[in-house]
C-alpha cells in the first residue's frame, strides 16, 4: 500500500529534485498535488522548479562533496534526477547506502553519457543504430570521420538539448563541428565525441515509456521536428503502422529493462528512427523528455502526471489521448534579467489552446522560454495552432 504524509510534519514524504528546469517544475506540481514535500536542486538561484517546490538549494550537482551533502541533509524518500549535468558516482554510492534513485542509480549513469547507453543498446541488446564511433582526440576525431563520411553527425557523448551537436554535409564543417563539439560538452578537457553515420529515416518519434508496479505502459508515439538537436515541435500521435509500432514497443521495453530490470519506476523517452519498417534506436532518457510537453494537452494525463504515479508506486490503469495535438517552442533571442511577455490574449484567442511560460529568471542569447499547446481536427491544424500561439507571445527584454 502507498503511503503519503504531511508535508512539513514527521509523516512527510520528500522528494528531491536533481535539476529545476521547465520539465522539474511540472513534476513538482504533480508531486504536490499529491502532497509530496518538494526540495529542488540546481546550479542557479531561482529556477523553473524552485518557484514551485518548498524549498531549494543552489550548487554545482557534478560536485560529489557538495551533492552528497545536501542530499543526507535533506534526507530524501526519493532522489528524482532531471539533468544529466550530476555526480552520477555518487548517487551510485548513496543507492548502495539505502537511498531511492528514479529510476535506478545505474540507469542515470548509463544515459547522462551516450557512450554507456549505445553500447548497451548495439552491443548487450543487438538493436539496430546508426553505425558509430568514439573519438576522444582530435585525431582519432578524424580517423572516424574518414570512417564513416560524409554526411554525419557528431555530438560530445556528455551534453544536452542538442548542446555540442551538428550534422555535417561538407568537408568544409570537420573543424567547426569538432570545435562546437567541443563547447557543448560537460567536461573541462576535450570532450569525447561520438560520430555517427547518419541515417536517411523517413522519421523519428519520442516513445514514452512507463515502467510502473504492475509493468510497463505506453504513451502513442510523439512525433517532432528538432534543430541542432533542440526540439521546436511535437505532435501526438505521430500516425504508424501498427507493425512498426510494435516493433518500437519492443525496443522500449528492451532498452529501459535492461537499464532498470523490474524494480525501476518512472517515466523514459526513448529516441527512434523509422526507415520503412525498421526501426532504429537513437537516445534514452530516463525522465520526461521536452517533446513530451504536448502531453499537458494531448491527455488526460500528462508525462508528468504518469512518472510521478509511477514513481510513487500508483496504479496507472490507462492513459487517455484526447486526438490530434501539437507543441511549438516560445525561442526568443535575448540578454535580460527581466523578461517580460505580452500579447497573449491575442496567443491563446483560439479554442482548444494553451500556453506554459516556464519563468526562467534570465535569457542570453537564444533560449526556450515557453511552449504553446494545441488540439485540432488534425496534426496539421493542431501544428498550426500551436505555433500561432507561439509567435504570437511579444518578448521584451
Amino acid at each position: 500500500m502507498s503511503t503519503i504524509g504531511t508535508p512539513f510534519t514527521s509523516t512527510a514524504k520528500r522528494a528531491l529534485l536533481c535539476g529545476s528546469g521547465e520539465l522539474g517544475k511540472e513534476v513538482v506540481i504533480e508531486l504536490q498535488r499529491l502532497g509530496v514535500e518538494v526540495i529542488a536542486l540546481d546550479s542557479y538561484a531561482n529556477a523553473p522548479a524552485m518557484q514551485v517546490a518548498d524549498r531549494s538549494h543552489v550548487l554545482n550537482m557534478l560536485d560529489p562533496v557538495a551533492l552528497r551533502s545536501v542530499i543526507e541533509t535533506e534526507n530524501p524518500h526519493l532522489i528524482i534526477p532531471e539533468v544529466e549535468a550530476i555526480a552520477t558516482d555518487t548517487l551510485v554510492e548513496l543507492e548502495n547506502e539505502g537511498f531511492r534513485v528514479i529510476p535506478t542509480a545505474r540507469a542515470t549513469k548509463l544515459t547522462m553519457n551516450r557512450k554507456g547507453i549505445r553500447e548497451l543498446a548495439a552491443k548487450e541488446l543487438g538493436l539496430k543504430t546508426s553505425n558509430y564511433w568514439f573519438a576522444d582526440t582530435h585525431q582519432s576525431y578524424l580517423d572516424a570521420v574518414d570512417a564513416v563520411g560524409v554526411p554525419f553527425v557528431v555530438k560530445p557523448i556528455m551534453s544536452s538539448s542538442g548542446k555540442g551537436q551538428s550534422i555535417v554535409r561538407d568537408l568544409s564543417e570537420v573543424e567547426p563541428a569538432w570545435e562546437y563539439a567541443q563547447s557543448g560538452g560537460r567536461t573541462k578537457d576535450v570532450s569525447e565525441v561520438i560520430v555517427e553515420s547518419l541515417i536517411d529515416f523517413d522519421y523519428e518519434i519520442t516513445l514514452l515509456t512507463i515502467r510502473h508496479k504492475d509493468g510497463v505502459s505506453f504513451c502513442d508515439p510523439i512525433g517532432h521536428v528538432q534543430e541542432s538537436g533542440d526540439y521546436q515541435q511535437s505532435w501526438q500521435p505521430h500516425p504508424m503502422s501498427e507493425t512498426t509500432l510494435k516493433a518500437a514497443q519492443h525496443i522500449a521495453e528492451q532498452v529501459t529493462g535492461a537499464l532498470c530490470g523490474d524494480h525501476g519506476r518512472g517515466i523514459f523517452g526513448v529516441e527512434l528512427f523509422i526507415k520503412g519498417e525498421d526501426v532504429f534506436f537513437n537516445e534514452v532518457s530516463p525522465r520526461p523528455h521536452d517533446t513530451g510537453l504536448v502531453t499537458l494537452i494531448s491527455q488526460d494525463l500528462s508525462e508528468f502526471a504518469l512518472h510521478v504515479r509511477a514513481i510513487l508506486d500508483l496504479p496507472i490503469p490507462n492513459i487517455v489521448q484526447h486526438g490530434p495535438s501539437a507543441s511549438a517552442v516560445i525561442l526568443p533571442r535575448g540578454d535580460s534579467e527581466q523578461t517580460e511577455f505580452s500579447n497573449l490574449d491575442q496567443a491563446l484567442a483560439q479554442p482548444d489552446t494553451q500556453m506554459r511560460l516556464f519563468g526562467k529568471p534570465v535569457i542570453k542569447g537564444k533560449r526556450r522560454m515557453g511552449v504553446g499547446l494545441a488540439r485540432g481536427a488534425t496534426i496539421d491544424e493542431a501544428l498550426d495552432k500551436a505555433k500561432a500561439v507561439a509567435d504570437a507571445v511579444v518578448v521584451k527584454f
